[in-house]
């Protein structure tokens, strides 16, 4: 049991706080549809419900995932969190449709709702939490990528940076932008129905926010999909291609993989080196190699493996050196 909890310990905080946040606000939600009866709540409530299960599923999977490799699964468990991603988008995408179905209904048959200082009042509370939530997730990003920013400009320094976050931070941040984006148009739409007397807006909103999830889940689902297959992380592999050819003694690189498991990275190496190289010059080599590569960022596990040098260049680079690619902290 002690293992289990030094394991949460490690699971993705902002997840954790996305999932509590969420909870909190979508059984606020559920009171105020239940009393105001408004569509545009309905729809956020389930918009959040399904965020706090998302965000649960993810906290526990990333801390799975950093569970140390065993005999019987020698490559560790990173790609649990990929895995559980994959789950919990499945929960967003059956809330999306009846999002969206609950929004065509209300279309199709308007009807008026009551309260609207109530519903405004609440979904005003969820866009300053998932707001706050939104921040956290970013600021995140930002740090993960190395990178810095002030309070003005971290929402665009994580959308730079998106690429290289860890999977669930990423899916906070996304599922959060919907959110807060989605509190918004809510309460946009319940204003043009109370002073305009257009009901419809509230289900329009439904639908539009119905589909932003859909846009989190497609694109959630792809990625994650990506990661439990194994995909190379290109720009990686560039990066540990020259730092290995940067050695005087590696004559050329046979094959190199650097893929994605998870939260990190693995390294496999081939190189090539002078056959007159003493066993103990190319320990020394290796020792070297391992001390340099197990310091870059996000690499886990590295493996290495030496042949003598055949004369034939089997490695092209892929691309310029690249720059401000952090070490590992």
């Amino acid at each position: 049991m002690s293992d289990i909890f030094k394991l949460l310990k490690t699971g993705n905080k902002p997840s954790l706080l996305a999932g509590f946040v969420n909870l909190l606000l979508g059984v606020i939600k559920g009171v105020a549809f239940i009393f105001t009866g408004n569509v545009a709540m309905f729809a956020e409530m389930m918009h959040s419900l399904g965020d706090a299960a998302n965000q649960f599923f993810v906290f526990i999977g990333s801390a799975l995932s950093k569970k140390a490799p065993t005999p019987k699964y020698p490559t560790g468990f990173g790609r649990v969190v990929n895995l559980v991603c994959l789950g919990a988008v499945i929960i967003v995408g059956i809330l999306a449709y009846e999002t969206i179905l609950e929004g065509w209904d209300h279309i199709r048959h308007p009807s008026e709702s009551t309260g609207m200082w109530i519903t405004i009042s609440v979904l005003a509370l969820g866009v300053i939490l998932e707001g706050a939530v939104l921040m956290k997730a970013s600021k995140e990003i930002v740090m993960e990528a190395g990178a810095s920013s002030n309070y003005f400009n971290t929402i665009p320094m994580a959308l730079k940076n998106l690429k290289s976050a860890k999977p669930a931070t990423k899916l906070v941040f996304m599922e959060d932008s919907v959110a807060t984006l989605g509190g918004v148009i809510a309460i946009i739409s319940v204003l043009i129905s109370h002073y305009l007397g257009f009901s419809a807006a509230e289900g329009i909103a439904s639908i539009v926010i119905g589909l932003m999830m859909f846009y989190v889940v497609t694109s959630v689902f792809l990625e994650n999909m990506r990661g439990v297959i194994g995909e190379t992380d290109e720009e990686m592999l560039n990066h540990i291609a020259y730092l290995v050819s940067d050695d005087p003694n590696i004559r050329d690189i046979k094959r190199l993989e650097v893929i994605k498991e998870g939260e990190f990275l693995h390294v496999e190496l081939v190189a090539e080196v002078d056959a007159t190289l003493s066993f103990a010059a190319v320990d020394d080599i290796r020792d070297h190699l391992m001390e340099i590569l197990l310091s870059q960022n996000k690499v886990s596990r590295v493996t290495i493996a030496f042949d003598e040098d055949d004369g034939i260049t089997d490695w092209n680079h892929i691309g310029k050196r690249p720059q401000n690619l952090k070490t590992q902290d």
